[in-house]
């Protein structure tokens, strides 16, 4: 698959015309593409791990890059559920913020695997608008832009852009917690502290 036809696939929207995916075949994906990696992952070895077969996929018209489209919707519900308490919850900004954070390396923790897996035209297809800023996608961003803007009323935060300023960090702590723990091989507390800590306190000491 060329990198053109990963985006299209794992960039796929909710209100494009595309076969539905079964949940056990999204399941299914998930495991093969863990397992053997992208490129491996072919219509026979998903179907073998969801236990049908591949012409049970082929009658319902389910092709790769409809389960790539499902994965990638999977991640944002996944996302939305576990960020949404840190957006309704009382608090300051910062302290709802530094949950949402948090929250953000539980939900890379849990797609780790198949994150790796994805080639990176497939994973710029799920994060990256195609717009000529290149911003992240806005519903990873727009929460933390939320918090961000409630940030700047209450005064626990500082941004001059709330939409850039979370662009990047959803990038700082995503990207690197993933890098953290794949790259280095830290477990999932230390790469956790470590990103949290920088991003939240940074790393200046204190002018005297």
């Amino acid at each position: 698959m060329s990198s053109g036809e990963e985006r299209t696939a794992a960039g796929a929207r909710p209100n494009e015309r595309r076969t539905d995916v079964p949940p056990h075949i999204v399941d299914a994906a998930r495991h093969v593409l863990a397992r053997d990696g992208l490129a491996a992952a072919t219509l026979e070895r998903i179907s073998a791990a969801a236990g049908v077969s591949r012409m049970t996929l082929h009658r319902r018209g389910v092709s790769k890059q409809d389960i790539l489209a499902a994965l990638s919707e999977r991640l944002e519900a996944d996302y939305r559920d576990a960020i949404w308490p840190a957006l309704v919850s009382k608090g300051s900004a910062r302290e709802r913020l530094s949950d949402a954070l948090a929250h953000l390396c539980d939900v890379t923790e849990r797609n780790l695997t198949m994150l790796e897996a994805l080639s990176a035209g497939s994973r710029d297809a799920i994060y990256h608008d195609s717009d000529p800023r290149r911003l992240t996608r806005k519903v990873f961003v727009e929460p933390l832009e939320r918090l961000f803007i409630d940030g700047v009323a209450d005064g626990t935060l500082e941004a001059d852009d709330p939409e850039e300023t979370a662009t990047v960090l959803f990038n700082m702590v995503g990207h690197t917690y993933r890098h953290l723990r794949i790259g280095h091989g830290w477990n999932a507390k230390r790469a956790r502290a470590g990103v949290l800590s920088i991003v939240l306190h940074g790393v200046l000491g204190r002018g005297r």
